[in-house]
């Protein structure tokens, strides 16, 4: 099987861009373990902290973070840093070459039930024009992405990497320490009949959602004409995971809430590296009102709804908001 390093030769990642992740790589192949110790290490539970969203840390939020930030620090090739956990943005390296984005652990509150939980990052160019803590170099569209990934802790561990010329999927064999490649170029199917979406809101959501949904949930009989099933994991990464995997639709769309707050998941952390690899691999990516990639940042920490998965299906569900 090929090795990583010549996955991202082939595909002409530049040198540095390849240390960089494997940096990054490495920083995710020791919070695997943490994840796998569980409570024999005492690294289960809440803490006592907020992050910047307002959400109760878990210790492996932490833990996860701290690793993640030290690692990439130290690197010499990282500028800046921004994180899902930190209030600001973290200055590295001056003269580092790159900015690196990250959510350490989505889906942390799977971690007390041994579910599904990974690490999501996306890498940009480091304008050298900018202060390593300015946080205005972090507002650029997910168009100027040069890598993006994750990787998934579950029974094994999984990596999703695309730096733009396809997503790959590589698994991490323990017997040596590396990330082989297993899946070259995943394809989502165009159509399908899973959809994933937090179906507990459904009474915040907007019409066109709430129309949606429903079509699907009428099944056969319904305008669709077909059964779907409703897949939800509770961790972004899990579900984009059998998206890539096997096809499907993954929703976590505006409500009605809290109208100053457009979505839940966030744009740098979450948002653009997943559509990123959903384009990558044939799936389309949206907002509800555009590509979630052309969405220009106004802060680090923005949320946006996010829509994406197989193409014909992220197509149709976009006609139910131009009715």
């Amino acid at each position: 099987m090929k090795r990583l390093n010549s996955q991202l030769q082939e595909d002409g990642a530049p040198m540095e861009l390849i240390l960089l992740l494997r940096t990054l790589l490495a920083g995710c192949k020791e919070i695997s373990f943490r994840v796998s110790q569980g409570a024999l290490a005492g690294v289960l539970g809440s803490t006592l902290s907020e992050n910047v969203q307002g959400e109760t840390q878990k210790k492996l939020d932490v833990i996860s973070n701290q690793i993640l930030k030290d690692i990439l620090s130290e690197s010499g090739y990282v500028k800046a840093i921004s994180s899902e956990e930190e209030d600001d943005v973290v200055p590295c390296n001056p003269n580092g070459n790159y900015l690196v984005s990250f959510d350490p652990l989505d889906g942390s509150s799977n971690t007390d039930i041994n579910s599904l939980i990974g690490t999501i990052f996306s890498i940009t160019h480091a304008p050298q024009w900018m202060d390593a803590d300015d946080p205005s170099a972090f507002l650029q569209p997910g168009t100027q992405i040069v890598a993006a990934g994750y990787v998934l802790y579950g029974p094994s561990a999984m990596l999703a990497l695309s730096t733009g010329r396809g997503t790959h999927l590589y698994t991490l064999d323990k017997t040596h320490g590396g990330f082989l490649l297993t899946q070259k170029d995943v394809q989502v199917p165009k159509q399908t009949s899973e959809f994933a979406i937090n179906a507990s809101n459904q009474r915040h959501w907007e019409d066109p959602v709430q129309d949606y949904i429903g079509d699907l949930i009428a099944g056969e009989d319904g305008p669709r004409g077909k059964d779907f099933n409703m897949r939800w994991v509770a961790a972004m990464v899990g579900d984009i995971h059998r998206v890539l995997s096997r096809g499907g639709i993954f929703m976590y769309p505006f409500d009605k809430r809290n109208p100053e707050m457009p979505g839940k998941l966030r744009l740098l952390y979450e948002a653009n590296p997943m559509a990123f690899l959903m384009e990558q691999a044939g799936g389309l990516a949206s907002t509800g009102q555009g590509r979630i990639l052309e969405v220009m940042p106004t802060e680090i920490h923005q949320r946006v709804p996010v829509i994406l998965g197989s193409k014909e299906e992220v197509e149709t569900c976009l006609t139910y908001y131009k009715a």
